[in-house]
């Protein structure tokens, strides 16, 4: 019979506990060890008794006044009861009959932040650090870190990290707290000096690798990054984040195919994640692959149903494969979760456009308009529609609200010198496309796209040409 390695300490505490109820009670003369007297009042806070934790401690303390842990185990049994400023008191009297005890200034710690005396914290660990060496000064630099974190003086946070590496390169906890504080704080160039000298002394350190590429990554030097990224999983094959980060930065550098094997990798080495079928299947979708593209975005959605961009993107992919059936399904899907988005609307529009259901196009087009009223992109969709569906006068008014809103954006006269020059009124046109041409003339093209036969009409030839050479002299 296999015997429950819980059942000698089970039996001890039974004992103890024995022992404590007859010294509390005077049934009989019983001595307590000051160390027994810790597992008690431990036991009570392990099953969140306090106040029999804190009878305890009182207890203990009158057979042991001299003991300073006792009183700093009072402390902390204040502290659970959130009693800060006894527990303050109590640490006072613990420092008298010693202050090398590390706990205390933990402790002290915790109770000025409870009390909102940050400051008050971060001199008493500054004027601790200089008793302790070793480990103990780690854990202080640790905690110093927290106070800065909660005080919101996060450059003070690096730069406790950074001393916690500079006397022990290799401390894991600091190497993952670091690498986030760098991109934090900015403070990148810091970084690679940092883990390069890491790297000098302890070049088979994998954190070391990552942190020194993400510091790269963060100066946006993409290739500089991914060479230390392949460091790091050369190190460590199963790295997942590294492989994450390096697909990023291929992305950036736009090299897509090498972002997907990164990414395939992360799939293979982690739990399945939305967004990391999502960065693939942007891949996908730049390199124009689009069946790919949907392909992942779909297992993206499958593991979010709530996200409506994803189904936009799978709508966008049809989009471009000229499917506008199935891209409105797609569309539906994202609309059902937010109806007001202004992408959402201004695809459906252009859907509805395509398929020449112009009333319908023109409902989703106003809406872009209605949600973002100064976006030139729904103004510009709005009235090729109407323009297309030759609704000229509607045209015009939505031009004339267009430059007034958006504040005479030269793309708007050039729609309304088309406008004119569809309705008739040829010598608004012309006045139309000067002042428009005087004021973009690389806009043109977007006169011609929506009137391509104005290049057949002297009057538009006449205005373009008397343009060149005007700019010709």
């Amino acid at each position: 019979m296999k015997e429950n390695p819980k059942r000698p300490d089970q039996d001890q505490i039974r004992d103890l506990l024995k022992q404590y109820d007859d010294l509390k009670h005077g049934r009989r003369h019983s001595f307590i060890e000051e160390d027994a007297f810790e597992k008690i009042i431990n036991h009570f806070e392990e099953n969140e008794d306090i106040a029999k934790a804190l009878e305890a401690s009182d207890i203990a303390i009158e057979h042991f006044p001299f003991s300073s842990t006792l009183l700093i185990k009072k402390a902390d049994v204040l502290l659970a009861n959130r009693h800060y400023k006894k527990a303050l008191d109590t640490l006072e009297q613990a420092s008298i009959l010693d202050s090398s005890d590390i706990n205390l200034y933990i402790l002290k710690t915790d109770a000025y932040l409870a009390l909102d005396q940050q400051e008050k914290a971060v001199v008493l660990l500054e004027q601790a650090l200089g008793l302790f060496e070793g480990e103990e000064k780690l854990e202080l630099l640790f905690e110093l870190a927290d106070v800065y974190d909660d005080y919101e003086e996060f450059d003070k946070v690096f730069d406790c990290l950074k001393m916690i590496l500079e006397q022990d390169p290799n401390n894991e906890e600091a190497l993952y707290k670091i690498c986030f504080w760098t991109d934090f704080t900015g403070r990148n160039e810091e970084g690679i000096r940092l883990h390069q000298q890491i790297i000098d002394d302890f070049p088979y350190n994998e954190l070391a690798w990552f942190n020194l590429a993400a510091s790269y990554q963060g100066l946006k030097l993409y290739e500089k990054s991914i060479d230390a990224y392949l460091y790091a999983i050369a190190i460590e094959e199963k790295f997942d984040y590294a492989y994450r980060n390096m697909g990023d930065a291929y992305i950036r550098l736009r090299k897509y195919k090498e972002a997907i094997e990164a990414l395939q990798k992360v799939t293979e080495l982690s739990k399945p994640e939305d967004v990391i079928y999502e960065a693939i299947g942007h891949c996908y979708d730049k390199m124009k692959n689009f069946a790919q593209a949907r392909f992942y975005y779909r297992k993206a959605t499958h593991l979010n149903q709530e996200d409506g961009k994803l189904f936009y993107k799978i709508a966008c992919t049809y989009f471009n494969e000229q499917q506008w059936e199935s891209c409105m399904k797609q569309l539906d899907h994202a609309m059902k979760i937010n109806r007001v988005q202004p992408e959402y609307n201004l695809l459906m529009g252009e859907c509805k456009l395509r398929l020449e259901q112009y009333k319908e196009a023109t409902q989703y087009f106003s809406n872009m308009v209605r949600i973002r009223p100064k976006n030139v992109a729904g103004w510009e969709a709005l009235i090729r529609c109407l323009y297309k569906a030759s609704y000229l006068d509607e045209a015009l008014e939505q031009v004339d609200a267009a430059l007034r809103i958006t504040g005479d954006k030269p793309l708007f006269i050039f729609y309304k010198a088309a406008i004119y020059f569809a309705n008739g009124n040829s010598k608004e046109g012309v006045l139309q496309l000067e002042r428009a041409m005087s004021k973009s003339p690389r806009l043109l093209k977007k006169f011609i796209e929506l009137n391509p036969s104005g290049l057949q009409n002297q009057l538009v030839v006449d205005v373009i040409a008397r343009f060149k050479r005007n700019r010709s002299i």
